[in-house]
Order: structure tokens, then sequence, then C-alpha cells
């Protein structure tokens, strides 16, 4: 056998990404900075102030038929300068369903991420929709989402993250608003249900005005862009921008703010959740078999610490890093499998340096060796543990052995 070989991993370029995961590459991402709330014509402007070319993005957005023409204006809110997104159009008619909005789109000049993304968008938020209405969602009228602003604000803010070259996005908490604002359906509370249905699971909070800050349009943006909500990620910065909103605030400015920048460090990015619980009652031979149990079940790593607790109670710190999808699972076997009678969720983020894994011939059989990104490499345990059993000698022999060969060879 050769000496030393690679093994590639052959999973499909990475784009656009549904998991949170990230790139080893350099990974443009868009920050939506909602602290005066985000509509679609916030969105647009905002990204058009960043960098977005104004021209390409109207003559994609000419492609879809509607007979819009479209404004950009530079203006001001509470002194921070802004661009405010326009869209002039005649046609009274208000209500479309969402396979005659999906052609439109896929019939138009957009780029395919960009009519990817804006299809996933008017998808989130017909699902809203029809989700609030109690009906299918064929069957879902889009009154005021389906305008020609709305599909005009959807398809623009896609097509000018196409044109920025951003391949993820993230979003603060999200500012709402308050009070009741007027709609087809008559008057409703802040936020309309449509918003949030959309907003489900995301940080949320009132200031400000008791008007809408939040519109169904902007909550479906970030709901199916924005892979985690919360603070800034790190990212070297590269630009940033101002979306003006239609009123200029007494207290603050109504803007929507994006910032642009790119991410290099890992590559894997991804959030997850932390899942705790302090144990003073439980058996080791329970909690070994619980921490099986989880690792199992799909949490991505188990610890058990010793501490001391109230009382001076010498206990154990259970912590499991799961993903949000496994996040309830997870927490139900904590609680089934252990004493527990309470435990700790928050968010978190886990990152991972790019590897790959080669293998390497030793005299004992070949093992396969971690290689990180930044030169870094560990021989596989259980590939050592296999050889050490099978040749009777200690593990430490077989360690050695192939760190010494994928040294020699790789020189």
């Amino acid at each position: 056998m050769e000496k030393w070989h690679e093994i590639r991993d052959t999973r499909p370029a990475w784009r656009m990404p549904d998991n949170g995961k990230v790139p080893s590459f350099a990974m443009k991402i868009c920050y939506f900075d909602a602290f005066s709330g985000i509509s679609g014509d916030m969105t647009v402007g905002a990204l058009i102030d960043s960098g977005a070319d104004a021209a390409a993005l109207t003559a994609m957005l000419d492609s879809l038929g509607t007979g819009a023409s479209y404004r950009v204006e530079k203006t001001k809110r509470k002194g921070i300068a802004a661009s405010k997104f326009h869209v002039d159009f005649t046609d009274s008619k208000k209500h479309r369903h969402l396979p005659h909005i999906l052609e439109m789109i896929d019939k138009s000049g957009m780029g395919a991420v960009a009519k990817q993304r804006a299809s996933e968008i008017f998808r989130k938020l017909g699902e809203a929709e029809a989700s609030v209405h109690g009906m299918p969602l064929e069957k879902v009228h889009f009154h005021e989402v389906g305008a020609i602003d709305s599909i005009s604000d959807i398809c623009g803010t896609a097509i000018a993250l196409d044109l920025l070259g951003v391949d993820a996005a993230a979003c603060s908490a999200v500012n709402v608003g308050s009070g009741t604002v007027n709609t087809q359906h008559g008057v409703l509370p802040v936020p309309t249900p449509a918003t949030a249905r959309l907003l489900e699971g995301k940080p949320v909070y009132a200031r400000g005005p008791a008007m809408e800050l939040t519109t169904p349009t902007g909550a479906a943006i970030v709901a199916t862009l924005a892979e985690s909500f919360g603070a800034v990620p790190t990212m070297n910065m590269l630009g940033s921008g101002y979306g003006a909103g239609d009123r200029d605030f007494p207290d603050h400015a109504n803007v929507l703010r994006v910032l642009i920048g790119e991410a290099r460090a890992a590559a894997e990015a991804a959030a997850v959740v932390v899942i705790e619980a302090n144990i003073d009652d439980s058996t080791p031979e329970v909690l070994g078999y619980a921490m099986e149990r989880l690792l199992e079940a799909g949490a991505l790593d188990v610890s058990i610490e010793p501490i001391f607790m109230k009382k001076n109670r010498p206990g154990s710190l259970l912590r499991v890093i799961a993903t949000r999808e496994t996040r309830e699972g997870l927490a139900n076997l904590v609680l089934a499998e252990t004493s527990t009678l309470g435990l700790r969720m928050y968010d978190a983020e886990r990152r991972v340096q790019s590897r790959r894994s080669v293998e390497v011939a030793t005299p004992y059989g070949a093992i396969r060796v971690k290689v990180a990104g930044n030169g870094t490499f560990a021989p596989e345990y259980e590939d050592c543990r296999a050889r050490a059993i099978e040749h009777g000698i200690p593990i430490k022999q077989v360690f050695a052995a192939a760190s010494h060969e994928y040294l020699k060879n790789s020189q």
C-alpha cells in the first residue's frame, strides 16, 4: 500500500448553507441590525447604501415585468445619512397567489441564487399567512405582501445580496414595535399575527413609538436568511449601510443598519445549544450510562465535571452540546436518565477549524491522522486503540509510530 494518501471530502461545494455551517474559504456575511425594526424597503435601501449597485439591481427588478419604477433617495434620519428605496407603480391588483409570484421570479432575469433566496422568502411568508388564516398554502391570497412593492422589496433584497457576494446572514434581536396597525384585515396588534408567527423562536423586543416597526416582509426576510440571532458575529468588517424608514422619530434614528464582513477563521461555525444540569444524587454508573445515551442520541459533545453545590455538597455538572434540532430530545433524555429536576439551556456558537484526514502506513497497520488547517495533527484514537489491542502493545507506542510516519511523509 502507499505510505500516505489523503481521504478527500466528496461533499458538494457549499454555497448557501441551511444548517448554520460556514465553509473553510473566506465567507461574506451580512448582519442585519434591526434596532428600529426591519421592513422590505429598509432592507433594500441599506444594502444599496452598503455598496450594492442600484442600476444593476433595478435592471433585474425590471425583468419581473411588474411595470414599477424605482428610486433611491439619499436622506437622513436623526442626522444619520441613509438610503430610502422607493417603488412607484399604478397597478391596482392586490391579490396574488404564491404560484404566480414564484413564476414571476423564475421567469425573471435574476441570478440563480437570488431567485432561490427570493422564492424561499415568499414561501416562508406564505406558510405564515396560511397558518394564521387556517387555510392551505395554495389558497392564500397575499394581499399587501403580494403587492408590487413587496415583490420588489423581497426580490430587491435577494438581488442586492447576490450583487454584494453575501454568502450568509445573521440578525440582531428584532425591535417589533408596539400598539396597533391598520391592515386589510382591520386593526391588528403589533406585531401582527403573520410577523409574530415568522419570528417564533427569535429574540424580539419593543422600544420606541407605539407603531409597527417590523413588517411581515421584513420578518420574512430575516426569518428565512438569518442563520443566527444575537450579537454581531466575529468577522473582518468590510462595510456598512443604512436603509431609511418612512418616518423620522424624535428619539432614535429610524434606520436599518447592515454590516458586511468576512469570516475566515473557522471551517465550521454553527449555532448550538448548551444543556446543563447540576446533579448531586446520581451514581457514577447512572451518569456514565446517561453520557452514552446522550451521545447515541446525537449530542455533539457530553462532559461531566466535579463541582461543589449548595450546602457544600459535592456533585457533578453535566454539560451537553446539542444542535437546535436535537435540543428538546436531549433535554428530555437528561431529565429521564438522571435524577435532576431541572436544567439550563442557552445558545452558543460552535467553531471548528478546517481539517482533513490522511492515512499513514505504520508497522502495526494503517492509521488515520486528523490534520487541522493550522498544521496541528493527531492520530485517530480508535485506529490506535484497535492496532494496540491487535498487536498486544501499549497504545502510546502506536500513537508514536503514527506521528512519526505522518511527520516523515509531510516533509
